[in-house]
């Protein structure tokens, strides 16, 4: 291993003298029976202030150094959260040209968290931490689970919706499933990273509730619960200081408040000053030269913050030891845990089970929006099918930034619904054409997507395709590129783009039997929604997208997916209408917007706790589509709603209890969903807030009994004044729903 040291500072012989001499017993930290600290403590004791250094930086673009002289491994990194990126060279973010790393792509957390399936995400987690074990990675980098504060974030298709409490029961087996195969799961992007573009620059304004009630929960379960074994710092700021450095988000609130003892790695090129990262909380410093190799091969990762200014900060006394020994005992605690386990096992990759997996999860995850009785697709009726949009064709594995994929295979929608309705007439007319090129970082999706027609020739050809249809299954939606759903950039306006508003209008007027398939990870204005029988939200699906759609339309299953946001009827209806709350990122008023620019972009979540479903319901405004909601090919009811006790204290828990029946001739499932509203509180509360849910699978005429419990915490506000959760007595009503704006019951209890 290179030197990590210039000439001068192995002159200075000031702390650099303090290297431990050589122990005589055998090394402990090679003795998988000892517990883990006294590993970490004997292994610490015998590296050198160098090799301390060192292992604190990145030595490539997605690796950090061990310490071979002691056979303590290397630390690599894979981009997640939805598939094992491909291998890029060395020094670069170009392919490396492997043949041997081509993934399962899963689908987008979006969809992950549109199951509301606690069993499915830890599947999500085994699988994709069984892939990236196979291709001997320490650290998988995601999930993600930033809230969705507004639609237009570019990233939103990353994370888990706007709620924080389904983010949280969603992330915990996620994490849990991943590091079961000796991965760490690094949970992203801590915090308040809720818009991409101006992501370097903005500097957030929110008070302590809001972060506490709203954009940290599901980072909380994530470390307390889940055992998260690293965190990725984000690339904006908090309260003036870049998160990736941030002293209240990384020693306040993630080390001190929440116990984490893992590690807390930058965002590849979030770091901006050595002093702040090595006093504030950073362990692991990735990707401060990510132009390339800006400084030369020979002495690029000697520039880092934590390289040659730390040993030099180090020599002349402007650091002591213990940031530095706290950094490197959380790097080996990583390590001990992942690379040198012996419990550790070999993982798989592309299975069939994985596939398995990819659609099981990708089925779950399709809401039917709306359904006037034309799905599912009765093939007997409908001969002539005609597929229109070219999301039906493209690939959507590739592209959106960092989670972009090299993938064994990934099924088009229209690919699915050919195999499944093979015996029907498959006509396919693209209707229009995107800017969007399918390659990414050297990767390309393999599908052809040139056209010569023009726009009205798209347009037209479509049209008179469907006036002869029996049925017009449209697939539009957003894609991965620019200003659609894709990192570092967000989108221009909340309506769909290239036409395709006006291309579906025409489309219902010349035939009534038409099936919208959006295909998105963020809400979509949808005008035509009165004209269109039936509307399916799916989302970018991976591997097996063509036949978890095909899937649900022919009704071989049954959909059961619920939205994991709310859908506004115009982007104006929702709450951040303010310039100072979303600067210069407006709907309408994006364009030239570059991801650099200064001065700092000051962003106020004035808002409050008032986001999402909180907000429409709070304040009566009639969303599209509500939070939680998601149709069904079957009835069901609920009723019977009870609580085993109606007056609690601090230290009680209450246990609400409902039934559910379907009522309907095939089987399906269900999710009941509990709403807690605070009738007296102190302060401004939301009208409902997600505290629980339950999904049930139930044959016709089959019923079942679900139970939530509910503790006082549940009924808690973060009281800034205190800095504390507090549960005011009084009366709280409970809702039982099957969305938030669909209760079916509700009952009252009263703490003491």
């Amino acid at each position: 291993m290179k030197s990590y040291l210039s000439t001068a500072i192995f002159g200075m012989g000031l702390i650099l003298a303090s290297c431990s001499a050589p122990h005589s017993e055998g090394p402990a930290y090679l003795d998988v029976n000892k517990p883990l600290e006294e590993r970490v403590e004997d292994a610490l004791a015998r590296m050198t202030i160098q090799e301390k250094v060192a292992m604190t930086h990145a030595q490539s673009k997605f690796s950090s150094p061990g310490v071979p002289r002691l056979g303590i491994p290397e630390v690599w990194c894979t981009d997640g959260p939805h598939g094992i990126r491909p291998e890029v060279f060395w020094d670069e973010w170009d392919q490396a040209g492997w043949t041997s790393d081509s993934c399962t792509a899963f689908p987008a957390l979006t969809g992950l968290a549109a199951t509301w399936n606690e069993e499915l995400a830890h599947l999500y987690g085994k699988s994709i931490g069984e892939e990236a074990r196979y291709r001997k990675k320490t650290v998988l980098l995601g999930p993600g689970v930033n809230i969705c504060r507004t639609p237009l974030n570019g990233r939103n298709f990353e994370y888990m919706g706007e709620d924080p409490y389904l983010a949280g029961r969603m992330v915990v087996p996620y994490v849990q499933g991943v590091q079961e195969n000796g991965v760490a799961a690094c949970v992203k992007h801590f915090a308040l990273n809720n818009a991409e573009s101006n992501r370097h620059t903005s500097n957030i304004h929110v008070d302590d509730r809001t972060l506490y009630e709203i954009y940290l929960p599901a980072f909380k379960a994530a470390v307390q619960e889940g055992n998260a074994w690293s965190i990725m710092g984000s690339y904006n700021l908090y309260k003036g200081i870049w998160c990736s450095q941030n002293p209240y988000l990384l020693n306040d609130i993630l080390k001190k408040e929440w116990g984490f003892d893992g590690v807390v790695i930058s965002d590849w090129g979030a770091v901006h000053d050595t002093d702040q990262a090595v006093r504030n909380g950073l362990d692991l410093e990735f990707g401060s030269w990510t132009n390339g190799l800006t400084m030369g091969k020979t002495n690029a990762y000697d520039s880092y913050f934590f390289a040659t200014p730390y040993l030099e900060g180090l020599a002349s006394g402007k650091y002591g030891t213990e940031e530095l020994d706290d950094k490197c005992r959380r790097i080996l605690r990583l390590i001990f845990r992942t690379e040198m386990s012996a419990d550790r096992p070999f993982g798989r990759f592309t299975s069939p089970e994985h596939y398995e997996a990819a659609r099981k999860i990708g089925t779950e995850s399709i809401v039917l929006l709306k359904n006037d009785g034309i799905l599912p697709v009765d093939a007997s009726r409908m001969q002539k099918i005609l597929v229109v949009g070219e999301n039906a064709i493209r690939k959507m594995s590739v592209g959106g930034g960092s989670s972009s994929l090299k993938v064994e295979h990934e099924i088009s929608p229209l690919e699915g619904i050919k195999a499944r309705f093979a015996d029907a007439q498959i006509i396919f007319e693209r209707g229009y054409v995107s800017d969007a090129e399918n390659v990414y970082n050297g990767v390309s999706a393999g599908d052809n997507l040139e056209e010569s027609r023009s726009a009205e020739k798209l347009v037209e050809d479509a049209v008179a395709a469907a006036s002869k249809a029996d049925l017009v299954i449209y697939i539009g939606g957003l894609n991965k590129a620019n200003h659609q759903d894709c990192e570092d950039s967000d989108r221009l306006t909340y309506h769909l783009s290239y036409g395709q508003d006006g291309l579906i209008e025409s489309l219902a007027e010349v035939n009534r039997n038409l099936v919208v398939v959006n295909i998105s990870g963020t809400p979509v204005a949808m005008p035509w929604v009165d004209e269109v029988p039936a509307i399916v939200q799916s989302w970018y699906l991976g591997s097996e997208a063509g036949t978890c759609l095909a899937a649900v339309l022919s009704g071989d299953v049954n959909p059961s997916g619920k939205l994991p946001f709310t859908y506004p009827v115009e982007y104006s209806d929702g709450p951040i209408k303010e310039e100072a709350q979303y600067p210069g990122l407006l709907e309408g008023n994006m364009g030239g917007v570059e991801a650099y620019d200064v001065p700092l972009h000051e962003m106020y979540y004035s808002e409050g706790v008032f986001i999402g479903y909180r907000w429409y319901e709070t304040r009566n405004v009639k969303p599209l589509f509500a939070f939680g909601h998601g149709l069904s090919y079957t009835r069901f009811v609920v009723d019977g709603v009870k609580v085993d006790r109606t007056r609690i204290s601090a230290d009680d828990e209450v246990i609400v209890s409902a039934t559910v029946r379907n009522v309907g001739d095939v089987a399906g499932a269900e999710v009941v969903q509990l709403y807690v509203q605070d009738n007296e509180a102190s302060v401004a509360r939301p009208s409902k807030e997600l505290k629980g849910f339950k999904k049930v699978f139930l044959q016709p005429g089959e019923q079942k009994t679900v139970e939530i419990r509910l503790s006082a915490d549940d009924l808690s506000f973060f009281d800034e004044s205190a800095h504390a959760w507090k549960a005011e007595p009084g009366v709280f009503t409970l809702h039982v729903g099957t969305a938030v704006d669909k209760i079916w019951d509700q009952v009252e209890i009263t703490l003491k």
